[in-house]
């Protein structure tokens, strides 16, 4: 009770009426609704607004010194209400300086003076004054920037890239590096909390705006660059051979070996001396890049969307002693193959992938960091799940700094469900029993809790096990089609906006044509744990009637195996609705058969308590 008080106190909770039930809604969110910047229907309110920019990129990246020098120009446009007298900016390889807080300890090597900033100009005039850098927030006074209007940055600066202590970016090995969040970039200015002022230190994830980029990335002689975005310049920095290569890749659904061993040897991949790799991204959340001498490429594509026959390239770009990257090109491509045919059934929206070997396992725009895996399972279950996050939290605009759930979730359940679908024997269960074990603990708070005021196993269980297990009886109770209608529904109204928790709920039950709160609020916002007991199984007439009990208040699917004495088994399952309105459910067998013994459980429903999930017949 207490720990249930303390989380509504914190969130401020006021009561919206949304359908038939009510769903918790904090004061602040409330005042959205007021304000007509979102909707209780699901769709964007009529004074639905958010920002962008269009940046123009110029770097040179020395992978010797892992230095990364340039400018940055932003063309800044204010599309809210309000006068913005000052800019808040993200300088995230600060997470790297000296002093700065951080979640996970730093290797002393690693720790630096952090980005420095040589010279700004905001509207043509230069800024002479003290600069309000604290750590990885840059608070920017300025001219006001009224609403409608735009502003105008240009930035010089330069900063280390870290060679160890790899947080989703930095070296990979000596002439091989994955550069991320390696831009001062604006902060997003929304309708609820203004700036997102939330300081980076290395465990939070990212929220940025929609935006334009155009990048220039200059590196030594024979070094090649794969980056967010396409390539608009090939023919100037590869061989005639190269280029020929790619062009045949994004026709073809066969792999082509882009850069082999042959290549390498003969060192002739790239033109002679440094080269500037120019790239384009339209309406995308961020930029990144990374660059090798000595990885092998390989590349496919795959017709996306049949209506227009639009292509998305897929990559698969590795050092080629790793052996499990060998493979990773196929499961790339069934995967983009899997989310525009399957699930969720949405034509891939980008026009490449690429997946780039390195040290970690993190998302970007059209580029996934992925570090090698000796299992084939592991390397499967980690491709699709990076991939799956293309839509999650890229293509709909999520705040992971706030909502970790609304997109690790996805991207878990995307993970469940496409892992087997390239490799049948998989049957992926990544968190479930690690909920099973925790859930009810003091770390085990409603999913809904920011996931900054998270931690320990209950910060990894409300971010992907959780949510994705929600979205998935969701997925069982509606049936493919109608659930697929709803997603749809959501996908199609916030796809390139900021989507919030109770936009997406709203949406589903739009486009489900149902009142789904009942479930939301008892598996999103409410205490509890998942906990069904067989409380008993009696003969009755030509059959058995077996009683489930739901002891928790977590509603699960109820999923029997029944064991009969001739040797043979039978499966009986029951989705979440059975416990819209019941405690208990009957389920009566016509057979005339002996049960001796029925269990409960599969592999994506926990149960806090097995011990009355058994009943063996006398």
């Amino acid at each position: 009770m207490l720990k249930k008080l303390s989380f509504f106190v914190l969130l401020a909770i006021a009561q919206v009426s949304i359908a038939q039930t009510s769903l918790p809604i904090p004061v602040n969110i409330e005042q959205a609704f007021k304000k007509g910047t979102r909707s209780l229907s699901g769709k964007p309110g009529a004074n639905y607004w958010q920002n962008t920019a269009n940046y123009t990129i110029k770097v040179k990246f020395d992978p010797a010194t892992r230095e990364v020098a340039g400018t940055v120009d932003i063309a800044y446009i204010n599309n809210s209400p309000d006068t913005l007298k000052q800019v808040l900016f993200k300088l995230y390889p600060n997470l790297y300086q000296k002093g700065a807080p951080r979640a996970s300890r730093i290797a002393p090597e690693d720790i630096n003076d952090g980005v420095q900033i040589q010279k700004v100009v905001v509207n043509g005039k230069e800024n002479s004054g003290r600069l309000a850098i604290d750590n990885t927030n840059w608070n920017l006074r300025v001219m006001p920037i009224a609403p409608k209007q735009s502003a105008n940055f240009s930035i010089t600066y330069s900063y280390i890239l870290n060679k160890g202590s790899h947080n989703r970016t930095g070296q990979v090995d000596e002439t091989s590096d994955f550069v991320a969040y390696f831009f001062p970039r604006i902060a997003v200015y929304d309708d609820v909390d203004g700036w997102n002022r939330y300081p980076y230190r290395g465990s939070e994830e990212f929220y940025n705006d929609f935006c334009n980029f155009d990048a220039e990335i200059t590196v030594p002689d024979k070094f090649v660059v794969w980056a967010t975005g396409d390539l608009t310049n090939a023919s100037q920095v590869f061989n005639e051979t190269i280029v020929k290569r790619i062009q045949s890749a994004e026709k073809s659904d066969a792999v082509v070996d882009v850069i082999d061993s042959t290549d390498l040897k003969r060192g002739n991949i790239t033109k002679q001396g440094s080269n500037t790799w120019k790239f384009s991204a339209k309406n995308v959340t961020d930029f990144v890049f990374a660059t090798s001498d000595h990885y092998f490429w390989k590349s496919a594509s795959l017709v996306v969307d049949p209506k227009t026959g639009r292509r998305t390239r897929v990559d698969a770009v590795f050092n080629p002693i790793h052996k499990d990257y060998y493979e990773v090109i196929d499961f790339a491509r069934k995967t983009v193959e899997a989310m525009s045919y399957k699930f969720p059934k949405w034509p891939y929206p980008y026009s490449h992938e690429t997946v780039f070997d390195g040290l970690d396992q993190m998302e970007y725009p059209m580029m996934v960091n992925d570090n090698p895996l000796e299992n084939r399972t592991d390397a499967i279950t980690l491709t699709d799940h990076e991939i799956f996050h293309t839509m999650f939290p890229f293509y709909m605009g999520i705040n992971e700094t706030k909502y970790g759930w609304m997109d690790e979730g996805w991207a878990t359940i995307g993970e469940w469900l496409i892992s087997p679908m390239i490799d049948p024997s998989i049957d992926d269960d990544y968190g479930v029993e690690a909920y099973a074990r925790s859930a009810g603990t003091e770390a085990d708070l409603p999913i809904v809790t920011l996931t900054p005021q998270q931690s320990g196993i209950g910060s990894f269980t409300n971010v992907y096990p959780k949510p994705a297990m929600g979205y998935l009886y969701v997925k069982d109770m509606l049936g493919n089609e109608l659930f697929t209608k709803a997603l749809h529904n959501y996908i199609s109204l916030w796809n390139g906006k900021h989507p919030l928790p109770w936009d997406f709920f709203n949406s589903m039950n739009a486009g489900a044509g149902q009142d789904l709160n009942w479930f939301w609020k008892r598996w999103f916002f409410d205490d509890g744990i998942p906990d069904l007991a067989i409380t008993s199984v009696k003969a009755l007439g030509k059959g058995f009637r077996i009683v489930v009990e739901m002891k928790g208040a977590k509603p699960v699917p109820v999923d029997l195996t029944l064991n009969y004495s001739d040797n043979t088994t039978e499966k009986i399952h029951r989705s979440v609705v059975v416990w819209k309105n019941a405690k208990s459910v009957s389920i009566d067998l016509a057979t005339s058969k002996k049960i001796v013994k029925a269990e409960l459980g599969s592999t994506h429903v926990p149960d806090s308590n097995k011990k009355d999930n058994v009943w063996v017949g006398k």
